[in-house]
């Protein structure tokens, strides 16, 4: 065994007490930082996947129509003084078969769903509800939205004779699987449906206005026959949607809006969470080092005759150096290891004492192998560079001096 591990793992032994009490140290702040970054991934994640349950990554959709000034060729005036806000109509995307191949086929894009959405009215005896009709290929709009996971009642089989509604919705027509809804458009074209399922997306509002039936059914009721109204997608990286979107846009001169600009509120209320995570991660990692930093200086005040006889037999400086950063990196080695196991283990049962009313986890908490990766080689740096001062104090101590104040 070189000289430098064996007198690293003497005076680690040597001093047991105050190795036991910083390896503890070193620890509790891996423990809390595992901790933390999976409760927070946790919680962005959950937070995620509640917002993104209702809505498409990206939304394809046509320009909004713009008013255009009239003016006279020869002066180049415009005759109207103010210009009104047209009207918006439901308009189809032009070409929007050639749109969807082209956006399939788009990096960073995974799904794409076709779908014609407008208002309309459901109509159930005496009572009548104001909802949003989706016209979708199921298979597609399945693969973005979870709709089959959250069927409550019946299944997801929207088709030109049924529909599939929100929970909400169908307490308020009173109307179960198997009965039937008149649903009518605004301009007075409609239908009656069978209530083929009740789902529920775990958001009410989108519980009580949803209505969903087959892409034809929907484009004979909104007078887009043969169009769409949007495009949805689904992409890989959910925070590169801002990114795919601008691309979309650049490519088809069509207005493509994420989930990130939506949802901008959100956004920031998961940076300014990130944000905190780290912070508190940086004043742990700042107390473990003082920690660390603070032992081995005493441990060169204990040691120094030793280290002065050391010195004086002819031991590099080098190795004395080394003595004492093999000591913070062992420190912080086992600290690591003991710290990941803690903080997974907090996770864990963090995760199962907090549930939902379906047993689900409250936070889908993780640990991850990059988490604990990521975890222990900060813990082992910090405890090699909290040795470095002590370690250079060491390094140049006298050996007359240090034999005689030792």
């Amino acid at each position: 065994m070189p000289i430098s591990w064996f007198l690293a793992l003497r005076f680690l032994r040597e001093g047991r007490m105050q190795s036991v009490l910083i390896v503890a140290g070193v620890s509790v702040g891996v423990a809390v930082m595992v901790f933390l970054s999976a409760l927070i991934d946790g919680l962005q994640t959950s937070l995620v996947a509640q917002t993104l349950g209702t809505q498409a990554h990206v939304v394809v959709r046509p320009p909004d129509e713009v008013a255009r000034p009239l003016r006279r060729p020869e002066a180049g005036v415009a005759v109207a003084a103010r210009v009104e806000q047209t009207a918006q109509r439901a308009r189809s995307i032009v070409g929007w078969q050639q749109v969807v191949t082209a956006l399939a086929a788009m990096p960073g894009v995974t799904e794409v769903s076709p779908v014609v959405t407008g208002p309309a009215v459901a109509l159930r005896g005496n009572a009548t509800r104001a909802v949003v009709l989706y016209g979708v290929d199921p298979e597609r709009f399945g693969r973005i939205y979870p709709v089959r996971q959250r069927m409550v009642a019946g299944r997801f089989d929207p088709t030109s004779t049924s529909c599939v509604i929100g929970r909400e919705l169908a307490v308020d027509l009173g109307v179960a699987v198997g009965d039937r809804v008149r649903l009518a458009a605004v301009g007075g074209v409609g239908d009656v449906y069978l209530v083929a399922g009740v789902f529920d997306l775990g958001n009410r509002e989108v519980n009580r206005r949803w209505v969903v039936v087959s892409t034809r059914a929907a484009q004979t009721m909104l007078d887009l026959v043969g169009g769409v109204s949007s495009v949805d997608l689904r992409v890989r990286d959910l925070f590169a949607a801002d990114a795919v979107a601008a691309d979309v846009t650049a490519r088809t001169g069509l207005v493509a809006d994420s989930w990130m600009k939506t949802n901008a509120q959100l956004l920031v209320a998961l940076r300014s969470q990130a944000s905190s995570s780290q912070m508190i991660q940086f004043f742990v990692i700042l107390a473990v080092a003082m920690g660390i930093a603070s032992v081995l200086v005493v441990s060169v005040v204990q040691k120094g005759k030793e280290i002065g006889i050391l010195r004086a037999m002819g031991t590099a400086r080098s190795t004395v150096l080394r003595v004492f950063l093999l000591q913070g990196a062992l420190v912080g080695l086992v600290g690591s290891v003991l710290g990941t196991a803690l903080g997974a283990g907090l996770g864990a049962a963090f995760a199962a004492s907090a549930r939902n009313a379906d047993g689900s986890p409250t936070f889908p908490i993780t640990v991850s192998l990059a988490l604990v990766a990521r975890s222990a080689g900060v813990a082992f740096l910090t405890g090699v560079l909290a040795a470095a001062l002590p370690a250079r104090r060491a390094a140049r101590l006298d050996p007359a001096v240090a034999i005689r104040n030792g």
